[in-house]
Order: C-alpha cells, then sequence, then structure tokens
C-alpha cells in the first residue's frame, strides 16, 4: 500500500471511524484515507452533490463561501485571473469574485469537466473539495501545473486534529469525503509540490503560494548536490 499523498510505503495505522469503512493513517504525512474499496463512482458523487442547497441566492452557502475568499482577499490584486476548482453543479465563488472585479472560470469534474490545461492561474479556489480526492498527489500535481509561478491555492476543507475523536467526526460520516488532512499534512504537501504556506486558520482554510521555477530548481540542485556530497562522504 502507498500513501495517495506522500506516496509513503510504510506506517500505517488502522483508524475508527464513524462508519463501516476502512480508513488509514500515514504515519509521514499524517493523512487519513478511507480505502479505495470505499471510493464512491462518479455518478454516486454527483447525485450525492446535487443534494445540496448551493447557489448564490443561498445566504447560508455565500457566508460559508465567504470563510474562503475572506482571508484571500488581501492577497489578490486587479486584474488577476481564476478557478474555481470543484465548483459544483451551481458555480457560486465565481460568481461572488466576479463582483469583486476578478475573472474566474469553474472547473468541475462531474458538471464543467472541461479545462485548458495549458492556461496558468493566478489563483485557484479549491473549496471543499480536497477531501474528495481519490488520489490527492496526483491532484495536487495538476493544481501546482495550473498556477502562476507564485500563484496561489486557496483551500477550505476541515483538518482533523485528535485521533481519538475522528470515530465520532461528522465530516467524515460524508461517503464521498475520502481523505482527511492534519495540519501538519499540509507541511508535506508544501514540500513535496513546491509551495509555501501564507495562511492557515484554525479549522478549515490554508492559503498556500506556488514557489517561483527560479526558486524550485535552486532548491532542487541544492537537494542534488547535498545528496551527492553525502553519497562522496560514504564511499571515503
Amino acid at each position: 500500500m502507498n500513501c495517495p499523498l506522500c506516496n509513503d510505503t510504510s506506517g500505517f495505522t488502522r483508524i475508527q471511524g464513524p462508519d463501516t469503512r476502512v480508513y488509514h493513517r500515514c504515519g509521514s504525512c499524517l493523512l487519513i484515507f478511507a480505502d479505495v474499496a470505499h471510493h464512491p463512482t462518479r455518478a454516486q458523487e454527483a447525485e450525492h452533490y446535487q443534494k445540496h442547497e448551493n447557489g448564490i441566492q443561498h445566504k447560508g452557502y455565500v457566508d460559508f463561501l465567504n470563510k474562503a475568499i475572506q482571508p484571500a482577499l488581501p492577497f489578490l490584486k486587479p486584474g488577476m485571473r481564476g478557478l474555481d476548482y470543484g465548483c459544483g453543479p451551481v458555480p457560486t465563488l465565481s460568481l461572488l469574485l466576479k463582483e469583486a472585479g476578478y475573472e474566474v472560470d469553474d472547473y468541475d469534474p462531474c458538471f464543467f469537466p472541461e479545462l485548458e490545461e495549458v492556461r496558468k492561474y493566478d489563483f485557484i479556489f479549491a473549496t471543499e473539495c480536497f477531501e474528495h480526492f481519490f488520489f490527492p498527489a496526483r491532484d495536487l500535481q495538476r493544481l501546482s501545473n495550473l498556477l502562476q509561478n507564485k500563484g496561489l491555492l486557496i483551500v477550505m476543507t476541515e483538518r482533523w486534529k485528535e485521533e481519538e475523536d475522528f470515530k465520532h467526526w461528522y465530516y467524515a460520516k460524508d461517503p464521498t469525503h475520502v481523505v482527511f488532512y492534519h495540519s501538519r499534512t499540509f507541511d508535506k504537501i508544501c514540500s513535496k509540490f513546491g509551495f509555501e504556506q501564507r495562511f492557515m486558520d484554525s479549522k478549515s482554510v490554508v492559503i498556500l503560494q506556488r514557489k517561483s521555477d527560479i526558486m524550485l530548481k535552486k532548491e532542487k540542485r541544492a537537494l542534488e548536490e547535498a545528496l551527492f556530497n553525502t553519497a562522496k562522504h560514504s564511499a571515503l
């Protein structure tokens, strides 16, 4: 078994959840993930999402999205173009940001599956979609590729804190939620996918900034030199 985020192959602990699904915790990145046998089908996901009361006419939903929008606004500049990644059946966040003067595209694998992979965005919102990633490493690499140098990734997904509480956690009762992140999981995300953490609240919102290509190349070269020097000294 491999961790679907950090690809570690050892140090897994089986975790008791609030339902009958089998969960594993990665000892390296602290991701908790449901066994692949419990992944829903795309049709099951779409059916579940359509039960939600989404849309700009629902004040509760707008207030919910503003929990991610408000802390992100100080990082955004006029003229930036963004993407709502996982917008759901009724795009709403993009409308709110357009009212604030930003151009925002919509993407959702179930409802708006077309995405120009060659386009680079200044910012991407991923609200309540990280917990749906079957293979978060794949999605995170895709998100990184979609961002400009120093582009912003605004994430909203509730984070688990205490393992003992997981078996009672309402967030894990949703059958379409298959991966759950700890605050420390985002340290691994930053180191593995080339981000810097710019903001984290106490519950669910994290703002990451993609490192520039120049910075990533420097870090890669420094790591290669360190590995070479380690191997050289070991051979002596």
